[in-house]
């Protein structure tokens, strides 16, 4: 039984080092029902959107609870690479972090620093917070690092030109592609599946494997999720909640007008 006052291994770096691609969902809806719901579902890992979501705060420390009893590791995306965030979320107990934009070596450093307590950052330090399971973890100040993950996305043509920098920073522990982004920044917006795209994300992977570091994507469809699970990403994102409703919503709902729509026409006859 492990100990409950002893900081734990990181279980995302765990799992990735597994050597196995990890299956991922992303969580938009900002429902803790559907947030353990979608932990039994088989997937590996599930991300708290806290950029393109209303997820506060308050509301990632309940998902995160909620996870915390299931198989699913969770990953919390934050809206900026921002040090009181960093700050603040690191407190509140989330150990994998992903940080979006982030476009070049300067500001992956930032992020790494605030994710350090001093002398090799800059994060505050609080003596009694859920991540120490508010002050029981005695030694949390001196090894919170090794519970601690860091994601940088890489969105654009610019941050792609910095790739080889942002990884050679340590304490980035990974890179993540973002297709929707790096799309607009392509002259494509709304395109995050076109072939150039792809193309782009493949070109990046050749560049990640030339490193340890681990490399994720999320992807727009079912088949280019596939691609990248063939081509060696480490984690990719082939869903979301909410769109998983409103496919299923809107299949349903166009299936009952239609047999309604062949009732009354039979009836007419």
């Amino acid at each position: 039984m492990r100990s409950l006052t002893e900081v734990q291994n990181n279980p995302f770096r765990d799992a990735i080092s597994a050597s196995r691609p990890l299956i991922g969902v992303w969580s938009m809806l900002n429902s803790t029902n559907a947030v353990e719901g979608l932990a039994w579902s088989g997937f590996d890992w599930l991300l708290i959107d806290g950029e393109h979501s209303p997820v506060t705060l308050a509301d990632a420390m309940s998902h995160l609870r909620t996870l915390a009893a299931t198989p699913t590791i969770p990953i919390v995306r934050l809206a900026w690479n921002d040090p009181v965030l960093l700050k603040q979320y690191l407190d509140a107990g989330a150990t994998t972090l992903m940080l979006p934009y982030v476009q070049d070596q300067h500001e992956a450093a930032s992020a790494v620093r605030a994710m350090r307590y001093p002398p090799n950052g800059r994060r505050g330090v609080a003596a009694m917070h859920r991540a120490s399971r508010y002050g029981r973890v005695r030694d949390y100040l001196q090894r919170a690092d090794q519970e601690l993950f860091l994601i940088v996305q890489i969105e654009t043509l610019d941050a792609l030109s910095q790739l080889d920098a942002i990884l050679a920073v340590d304490g980035v522990d990974a890179v993540f592609f973002g297709p929707g982004d790096l799309a607009a920044s392509m002259g494509l917006t709304g395109r995050a599946d076109h072939p150039d795209v792809t193309a782009a994300i493949d070109a990046g992977l050749i560049r990640v494997r030339q490193t340890t570091k681990a490399a994720g994507v999320l992807a727009p469809n079912p088949t280019i999720a596939e691609h990248h699970i063939r081509a060696g990403f480490d984690f990719v994102s082939v869903a979301n909640d909410f769109a998983l409703l409103l496919n299923a919503a809107d299949t349903a709902a166009a299936r009952f007008h239609s047999f309604a729509g062949d009732r009354l026409a039979v009836a007419a006859s």
